[in-house]
């Protein structure tokens, strides 16, 4: 395919040159379309109106079997050797791919419309010095567009100003990476002199040179060349398509990317064909049936030649044979006869089944209720009808973390203030109770600035605040200092927390409802209201937070003139600078963190410290001199943050809830208990991710030891790793043991697979991006592999897009699982379009994975039905499907080779012509397909029960080479026992009144009617689950064999249609004698007897756990749900649960003096003679004071 289109492309001049740099101009179209960069239109669609035949019809042939059949057909039109009539073989293949070709227009007819959809969007383009209002697909690289608040992004962009201060922009990413809260984006100070202006926007005039398009969400590296100067870009200041600019009035930018080159269409990548095992399997054995065929077809052509030689003279008195015909070119031509007579061993009615097959159980999954999300009204979609079956054989799960584990919502759970404990309930006798929905909430309409989404329950913490307990003022009072957060007041008492972090949002929140309110900040002050009254401290300083320091510091002055530093962070950090006096205290908080911790918590720690004037004094003084140092700044500075954060008093710890999505854990447990394992890819720091993975129940207590791989080093990465193993499993070979095999089609291609290697213990591993980017090099990745697939539970944090698609490869390659990625943004799309099934967590609009997925519903919890369930039973139905086809056909056609050596290998049929028009067509097809769409071992909820069922399709154990093996044992036997005894029972046989019945007509009748019975028996035989459908169509199929056969050999039929219809009056003839009725029985005995005593003897001696659960289904009444009762409390001892997802650099932002300056409408004159912040140019930040007499003391204290 990639050849053809290659071809096209190449014929029509399309080939395009690899793109090394993209060199641009800004309002210079001429200049940029030399370049022939791709415009903004994007196109996802496979065909048009005229490629759509040619290039389907050429993906259709491709599959084997088709272009065999074609093959068949045109053979089939050779006369001399065609013994079925041509259109046998055309109307099933024209139907089969006539369907499919209806598929594919109706999936493409979906993407067009998605395309045009997003296409003809509207956005303002500067065009000639005036904006107009054109299509997204209309817009080129070098544009400058406008964008307003609430408006998705149009393209690539660099951010040229904004109406913000500081030229910032928010963006919600949520489309890139499942995250809602807000991001930050600053233009260059030098373009943001232009404002809005159009005149100095169309004039402007700026080349920018950056990398080329590439699927790298996280990073960007660019110059602007403005007036002769150079300005570096990195990824701050580019707004991605699939953003969207929130709490911003308006903004410009400059295309960089349009279109499939953006970084969100990259990610996109190409849609991949993803065929499942079972397919490839089918296409291997399909092959091997092509060479058994050939071989019968041999075998008969050498009988044919070897009868015309020494038969075949003694019929030619009766028999002329035609002209120039001799025993050779006879052989021959019954070669190719006899494929035409034995292609039923590979029906195109298979195709269309499976097909059909598979179509159902999608609409099962469509169909489900117990899979629909009332809350957003998302029911769970099948976008890819051709893999149901794959979700019954998932051995690992990637997934996701942020909007897919989690909410990325942040709730202020519990609070430990002067070593007592808030934010639990307990009943009269002490005991915990608890909190759902239905719990009582705390009242806060004594506070009228209160969130009234806040919810609380302890209500002993209002009171302890409204007591005037100092210590719970002060730890209250901390929290609304103490951040980055900018407010935002459109209507008086309105209020609005703009948080870099959910984690800052959701404890400024607290600090509001319990009477602490954040009301405002300037770069010099923040004035909040306690307790109902107006307090404004003056604000010295903020030591910012980065992931060394691991805690932030802010230093005020109270309206009394008393300095105050407030400091909250991690633990471990806070308990070494803590004042000796505080010992008793940090025992018992550290009880109530290991609790946190226990119930996966992210923890802070608060402590403050009372400062001297006069010590004030001279360390600003120092400060000042090392911050403007040359040499050793960072050093100098870091003393100085030591030196003025250590003796402080401890207040208490907050523990903060990162909202799991509902039934995580439990999903996480079942699938566990199915023998899946699950392995979390995240961008999120390391503490994050951990925390997650001990709130749900990934990581453990219990476990023996949790592994942390974060060196920075390859040689450091291999040690740990080994390390890691060697603890593990220490009898474990040094170098692993890779077994190489031929798979495939013509086993061309070579597999290699690492086999799991056994451990006493449970283990989990950790592993920093930073890290896996050596491990996943050629030399390291099988040790990478061996000591994660050791361990129950792999956290992968602070991995890119294509390391977690990496990920997923490494173990495809060498684990031959089948792997599943589930995720939501389209930093996952790489990994959904690597695994074998992606899912796609849907329920806001638009989502990227959930255009790129296979499945998508809205909650990771529907996962376990998805699998346990629906993937299941659809695994279950489709290998009873194709042991049960292969055997009726191979039965059916092996009756035919048996017959060969009794009519002189002449390529006569055993069967009437319409018997094998309609045996697969009609008679055997229905009820086969109602087993495949109702059948089930057990119900739904027996499945949740006994997750353990699932293992069996893990290990292929329904359908493989060894269950096709048997099928054809199966179908050798029956046949033989088919076609011999009604041969033996109609030789020299004849009727009550002396007639002779045996005839060729008679004995196909007998033949065909055995045959069509001891089906039957055998499909009753495989149904575990009797539906009306099922009975109506096995009885209602049997019927209509015989009403059809009865009408077909009737006197009128033979009067009309004489040529057609040649066995004239044999039903009646044959089927009212009872010895044909025994002869029917008795085979029907034979064939199926032997099946059921091997059953019998295999569930009594070696039962399966599907055949131990059957027995207790019919034993058990299934156990009611156990009644909810609280987790069991969980103490972690030895780890900490502090996470906090801030950035550092937003110290700097909150204390800059243009901050609060809003932009006028229109003319601005330049404010900025400041470079651009630290935070734009990714550099370390530092405390900055904030010096006396500034000019931002006239600003409104609202953002």
């Amino acid at each position: 395919m990639g050849l053809l289109v290659s071809y096209f492309g190449n014929l029509f001049g399309k080939e395009k040159k690899q793109e090394e740099e993209r060199h641009l101009r800004a309002n210079d179209r001429p200049f940029n379309l030399s370049y022939q960069y791709a415009n903004n239109s994007i196109k996802t669609s496979k065909y048009n109106v005229f490629t759509f035949l040619p290039l389907n019809l050429f993906e259709q042939f491709r599959r084997l079997a088709n272009a065999y059949f074609l093959f068949l057909l045109l053979l089939q039109l050779i006369p001399q050797i065609s013994s079925l009539s041509w259109f046998t073989t055309a109307v099933p293949l024209v139907m089969v791919l006539a369907m499919t070709a209806v598929k594919d227009a109706s999936d493409d007819i979906n993407r067009h419309k998605c395309d045009r959809q997003v296409n003809n969007r509207k956005v303002n383009v500067l065009v000639g010095g005036e904006l107009k209002n054109e299509k997204w697909m209309n817009v080129e690289v070098g544009d400058i567009v406008k964008l307003e608040s609430n408006h998705f992004v149009t393209a690539d962009l660099l951010l040229l100003s904004s109406s913000e201060p500081l030229n910032l922009v928010y963006v919600e990413t949520a489309e890139l990476d499942g995250e809602t809260n807000l991001k930050v984006k600053q233009a260059l100070t030098v373009t943001g002199e232009m404002g809005d202006n159009i005149g100095t926007l169309s004039s402007f005039r700026g080349e920018v040179r950056c990398e080329p398009p590439n699927n790298r969400l996280d990073k960007f590296k660019g110059t602007l060349t403005m007036n002769g100067r150079n300005y570096g870009l990195d990824n701050d200041k580019v707004l991605l398509r699939g953003c969207t600019l929130r709490n911003t009035e308006w903004c410009f930018g400059l295309v960089l990317f349009g279109g499939p080159d953006t970084k969100l269409m990259q990610n996109s990548g190409k849609t991949v064909f993803k065929r499942t095992s079972i397919d490839h399997l089918m296409n291997v054995l399909v092959l091997c049936i092509f060479g058994f065929l050939v071989a019968m077809c041999f075998i008969l052509a050498v009988g044919n030649a070897i009868w015309e030689v020494k038969e075949g003279s003694v019929f030619t008195v009766f028999l002329p044979r035609e002209p120039g015909v001799n025993a050779a070119l006879s052989s021959f031509l019954s070669f190719w006869s006899y494929v035409i007579v034995l292609n039923t061993v590979v029906p195109i009615s298979l195709y269309v089944s499976v097909e059909i097959i598979r179509l159902g159980n999608s609409f099962y999954i469509d169909w489900d209720r117990k899979m629909y999300h009332p809350k957003s009204d998302t029911p769970a979609q099948a976008r890819t009808t051709t893999l149901n079956e794959e979700l019954g054989q998932i051995k690992y799960i990637f997934s996701d973390k942020t909007g897919t584990l989690t909410q990325n919502i942040m709730t202020f759970n519990k609070c430990s203030i002067h070593g007592k404990n808030y934010g639990e309930l307990f009943d009269f006798s002490g005991q915990r109770v608890e909190i759902t929905e239905k719990t009582e909430r705390v009242d806060f309409s004594w506070n009228q600035l209160a969130d009234p989404k806040f919810v609380f329950h302890d209500y002993s913490l209002v009171e302890t605040v409204k007591e005037g307990n100092p210590e719970a003022q002060a730890f209250f009072r901390l929290l609304a200092l103490c951040h980055t957060v900018m407010p935002e007041e459109k209507k008086e008492g309105e209020l609005n927390y703009q948080a870099q972090s959910p984690d800052e949002g959701a404890l400024v929140t607290a600090a509001r409802n319990f009477g602490f309110v954040f009301r405002s900040r300037t770069p010099e002050s923040i004035s909040i209201m306690e307790m109902g009254m107006k307090v404004t401290y003056e604000l010295l300083a903020v030591l910012d937070f980065n992931n060394v320091r691991k805690r932030m510091s802010v230093i005020v002055r109270s309206p009394e003139g008393k300095m105050s530093l407030y400091c909250k962070g991690a633990d471990t950090i806070i308990y070494e600078r803590l004042h000796p006096s505080c010992s008793k205290l940090m025992e018992v908080t550290t009880g109530h963190l290991n609790e946190y911790a226990g119930d996966g918590l992210r923890t802070l720690v608060l402590a403050y410290k009372d400062l001297e004037e006069s010590y004030m004094e001279g360390w600003r003084q120092r400060h000042h001199e090392a911050s403007t140092a040359l040499e050793g700044r960072e050093e100098r500075l870091d003393e100085l943050y030591e030196e003025i954060e250590k003796d402080m008093i401890l207040l208490g710890a907050t523990a903060v809830e990162d909202k799991l999505q509902d039934g995580v854990p439990q999903t996480i447990e079942q699938l566990a208990k199915a023998d899946i394992k699950i392995w979390v890819l995240t961008g999120d720091k390391q503490e994050t991710a951990e925390n997650i993975g001990y709130s749900c129940n990934m990581l453990r207590e219990e476990m023996k030891e949790v592994f942390i791989v974060a060196a920075n080093t390859a040689e450091g990465v291999k040690e740990e790793l080994q390390n890691a193993r060697r603890k593990m499993c220490p009898a474990a070979a040094e170098d692993p043991s890779v077994i190489k095999a031929r798979a495939g089609l013509f086993w061309l291609k070579m597999t290699e697979t690492v086999e799991d290697e056994k451990v006493d213990d449970e283990y989990g591993l950790i592993i920093n991006g930073h890290s896996l980017a050596f491990a996943l090099e050629k030399d390291l990745e099988l040790e990478l592999l061996r000591t994660a697939c050791m361990c129950k539970t792999v956290i992968c944090c602070r991995v890119t897009p294509l390391q977690k698609a990496q990920v997923v490869e490494l173990v495809k390659k060498y684990k031959q699982s089948v792997t599943l990625a589930i995720g939501d943004g389209a930093n996952d799309v790489s990994m959904i379009k690597a695994a074998h099934i992606g899912v796609g967590i849907s329920g806001q609009e638009g989502m990227q994975a959930v255009l790129s997925s296979d499945f998508s519903f809205a909650q990771f919890r529907y996962l376990q039905r998805l699998l346990l369930v629906h993937g299941r039973w659809s695994y279950l139905r489709m290998c009873k499907f194709l042991r049960y086809f292969f055997y009726k056909n191979f039965t059916f056609t092996f009756l035919h080779f048996w017959y060969a050596f009794f009519c002189g290998f002449s390529a006569q049929t055993v069967y009437d012509e319409w018997f094998i028009t309609l045996y697969n067509l009609m008679y055997t097809a229905l009820p086969i397909l109602s087993l495949c769409l109702f059948d089930q071992d057990v119900n739904d909820r027996w499945s949740f029960q006994y997750p353990q069922l699932y293992s069996p399709g893990q290990l292929n154990m329904y359908f493989s080479k060894k269950a096709f093996v048997r099928c054809m044992m199966h179908s050798c036997y029956s046949s033989l026992i088919l076609f011999f005894i009604p041969w033996a029972a109609m030789h020299d046989t004849v009727r009550d009144d002396g007639r002779d019945i045996a005839d060729y007509q008679s004995f196909a009748l007998l033949a065909q009617t055995c045959l069509l019975v001891v089906v039957s028996v055998q499909l009753c035989l495989d149904t575990y689950y009797w539906t009306t459908v099922n009975q109506f169509f096995v009885w209602g199929s049997l019927a209509a064999y015989f009403a059809v056969t009865f009408t077909m050999y009737s006197n009128g039929m033979f009067l009309i249609f004489t040529s057609a219809f040649p066995f004239i009056g044999t039903a009646r003839n044959s089927l009212i004698q009872p010895n044909v009725w025994l002869t029917i029985l008795l085979t029907s005995l034979l064939c199926t007897l032997p099946v059921v005593a091997l059953r019998f003897i295999l569930i009594q001696i070696h039962p399966t756990v599907n055949d131990k659960v059957r027995y207790k289904v019919q034993k058990e009444v299934l156990p009611a749900p156990a009644p909810r009762r609280p987790p069991a409390r969980r103490i972690s001892t030895r780890r900490s649960g502090y996470a906090f997802s801030h950035s550092q650099g937003y110290g700097d932002l909150v204390t800059s003096k243009w901050f609060l300056l809003k932009r006028p409408l229109k003319g601005r004159a330049m404010l900025f003679g400041q470079t651009d912040s630290t935070l734009a140019e990714n550099k370390p930040q530092h405390y900055r004071s904030i010096t006396e007499g500034s000019q931002s003391s006239g600003l409104g204290g609202g953002h």
